[in-house]
């Protein structure tokens, strides 16, 4: 195991195009870290420099206390997983699984007479690690099996049997549940969970899945255009996110905005008011333009609100659609210019057409900058 540091790290494609911007990110030893952001964000270009498939424009890469920015990718001890499986398909599962360490452990010894007797200990070894790795994976029954035999779970668990049973110091994973459907994707997310706890290996898991990130990640760092917005636990990411960008992509449904104004202790608009908590910084700010955050479980409807009603917290919304999802109902609304996103309890009442009131909790909002789109805390 090994801790991972980038310092200052850049990649620059082509005509200046920056996918990784001055990137500075510490990944503790044992650390599961989930890098997270839409498409084009630069997190698989941070993955793919680590492992030596880009190389850095500018900055330094550790893995331990090892600058590896000129080390060859086979000799960083790093295992990969990506999205496409990449099993050879006239392979075993066990000759799949084998394949990465027969090369490493004995490929230098070849198959001289000479060296029989060493080579027979390493392929008793190896063989232990694969039926050990496999029964971990609880794929030790399909050792025989091609991989046209298999489904996308059973493939994805051969390709992580792979990386596994070389017991790199780090694991580097591309998107692997990108091409598994809902249900399986569910499962294979609480194995990665569990297996992570027995291993204890640095591990780095790249997504766009926001959800796979707060699940998964002991820390989440959230990339936006090769940079970096914010790297923290996943629950003070969505409690305290640091901008705007954070907010809207952390979370789902995503957090409300609305442009504001600060005025006289009020966030307000035509539409809604609601007075800022006492000594919240915005209070300084009279009449900066700001965005107010919402998240959509932080709005009620007035008749079943836990928290009181008052003239501070109320608005008129109108109700464009209802969408039952069985636990909870996430119901689409219209405030004046704006369009929010409010997650009820089912049984609430509302139809789709009607014009109700709502309350927000002044405790639980978000006060953006208008201008630079920083959280005002």
């Amino acid at each position: 195991m090994a801790s991972v540091t980038y310092r200052k790290v850049s990649k620059v494609f082509g005509k200046g195009v920056r996918a990784v911007d001055n990137l500075d990110l510490e990944i503790n030893d044992g650390e599961f870290m989930v890098l997270v952001g839409p498409s084009g964000c630069g997190k698989t270009t941070a993955l793919r420099m680590l492992a030596g498939l880009e190389e850095a424009t500018d900055g330094d890469i550790n893995i331990g206390d090892v600058r590896v920015n000129d080390v060859p990718p086979k000799d960083r001890d790093i295992a990969m997983v990506f999205q496409n499986y990449a099993l050879y398909p006239h392979m075993n599962v066990y000759d799949n699984i084998a394949f990465g360490l027969r090369l490493r452990e004995l490929g230098s010894l070849g198959w001289q007479l000479t060296h029989m007797g060493e080579a027979r200990k390493i392929k008793e070894d190896i063989d232990r690690r694969v039926r050990e790795t496999a029964k971990m994976l609880s794929i030790d029954a399909l050792l025989e099996r091609l991989p046209k035999e298999l489904s996308g779970g059973q493939r994805q668990r051969v390709a992580l049997g792979r990386a596994i049973v070389r017991k790199p110091k780090v694991f580097l994973m591309d998107e692997p549940l990108s091409n598994l459907d809902a249900k399986l994707r569910i499962q294979t997310r609480a194995e990665l969970i569990r297996l992570h706890r027995t291993l204890s290996t640095t591990t780095i898991y790249v997504t766009h899945d926001q959800v796979e990130a707060m699940t998964m990640g002991q820390r989440i760092a959230v990339m936006n255009n090769g940079v970096l917005q914010q790297c923290d636990e996943p629950t003070k990411v969505y409690n305290q996110p640091a901008n705007k960008f954070v907010a809207g992509f952390i979370g789902a449904p995503p957090m409300n905005f609305v442009d504001a104004t600060i005025d006289d202790g009020w966030v307000k608009n035509s539409t809604i008011k609601v007075r800022l908590p006492q000594g919240h910084p915005a209070l300084e700010m009279a009449g900066k333009k700001v965005t107010l955050g919402v998240r959509p479980e932080d709005l009620y409807p007035s008749v079943s609100s836990p928290i009181p009603v008052t003239d501070e917290n109320r608005f008129t919304a109108h109700v464009d659609v209802l969408e039952n999802l069985g636990a909870e109902d996430t119901v689409y609304l219209q405030v004046g210019d704006h369009a929010m996103t409010a997650t009820v309890d089912p049984g609430s009442g509302l139809s789709m057409g009607q014009d109700t009131e709502f309350v927000l909790d002044p405790d639980k909002i978000h006060v953006f900058d208008g201008e630079t789109e920083e959280a005002i805390r």
